[in-house]
């Protein structure tokens, strides 16, 4: 048991009008909970220790996109499989969300591969 919320509902931060943590204090604390309702389409992606295997990811290249929100988690260290933060991607439908998260997710290196 994990008595805490879970990083596959990460994308409830930006994608509903009630987030899974603002959930779980609610239900702690006795109070009504909030509507769980998305506020748009939205998909989110992982961010791993292996994106900064060559140095800092390309932070500006995946906001540059549409609907993208970034979160880091504040830990010192990146190593391979470490999750580091995530990007959450709101937009007008969920094959576009997915296609978004996975550019901007992808944006993040693109300027390595040239060395790889």
């Amino acid at each position: 048991i994990a008595p805490r919320p879970h990083n596959s509902g990460h994308l409830t931060i930006d994608g509903a009008i009630t987030s899974q943590f603002e959930q779980q204090l609610r239900a702690i604390c006795d109070l009504p909970l909030g509507s769980p309702q998305l506020i748009a389409p939205c998909a989110m992606v992982n961010l791993l220790g292996d994106l900064w295997q060559h140095g800092e990811p390309d932070w500006p290249a995946a906001l540059a996109l549409s609907g993208v929100h970034l979160h880091l988690y504040g830990k010192a260290q990146a190593r391979a499989g470490r999750k580091m933060g995530h990007l959450t991607v709101l937009a007008d439908s969920v094959a576009q969300a997915r296609s978004r998260a996975l550019a901007a997710r992808a944006a993040l290196t693109a300027r390595y591969e040239d060395f790889a």
